[in-house]
């Protein structure tokens, strides 16, 4: 099965919710049967399993359809950004980007960097911090489930690889409407961090 976000941050949104896809007919049928409340097929309401409500409105799901139509050039916007921040970066050492999968074509719909502290000079908080002093917003990325407090006490496997993206990573600014001024702006700030411990 094939998963997309429609959340209010993405490159489509329908201020929520998102879409399950499969070629597998018997996955499709059962998602749609647990979506609409497990209903059995009875003249009364029956339940024999737990379901849910998960479906969209039909007024939400044509705000997202509306939006197909802007969805290549939404895109682009995005790659854009990522290769802005791509050619900005390039000459300094310890930042790294996501890489592009030889098979596909990202949408870019964030663009994360990795920051190692012991090239670059500053960790990931310092550089967020720094945006963060100037009115811009970043985030590091997500924070892994076996770090959620909700999570404490229970068992982990592996774990060591999400640890490391959550130590080093950082979502830049990425919307599409992103002008080349406020770009800059980020990439002004970046930089000042990573010449900051050299002078």
């Amino acid at each position: 099965m094939g998963i997309y976000s429609f959340n209010g941050n993405k490159i489509i949104t329908t201020s929520g919710g998102g879409m399950l896809v499969s070629r597998e007919k018997e996955l499709v049928e059962k998602a749609r049967f647990l979506a609409t409340q497990a209903r059995d097929p009875a003249p009364h309401y029956q339940h024999s399993e737990i379901g849910f409500n998960y479906r969209m409105s039909n007024v939400l799901a044509a705000i997202g359809r509306g939006q197909l139509r802007v969805l290549q050039k939404r895109v682009e916007a995005r790659r854009a950004v990522c290769a802005f921040y791509q050619k900005a970066f390039a000459d300094l050492p310890g930042i790294e980007f996501m890489p592009e999968a030889p098979w596909g074509r990202s949408t870019r719909w964030l663009t994360c960097v990795l920051i190692d502290p012991a090239r670059f000079g500053v960790d990931r908080e310092t550089v967020r911090l720094a945006l963060a002093a100037e009115n811009i917003e970043a985030r590091p990325l997500w924070k892994p489930m076996h770090q959620q407090p909700v999570f404490v006490g229970c068992e982990i496997f592996g774990g060591a690889v999400a640890d490391g993206l959550f130590a080093r990573g950082l979502c830049l600014p990425s919307g599409s409407n992103l002008s080349s001024e406020e770009l800059e702006r980020v990439a002004k700030v970046v930089r000042r961090c990573a010449t900051a411990k050299a002078a």
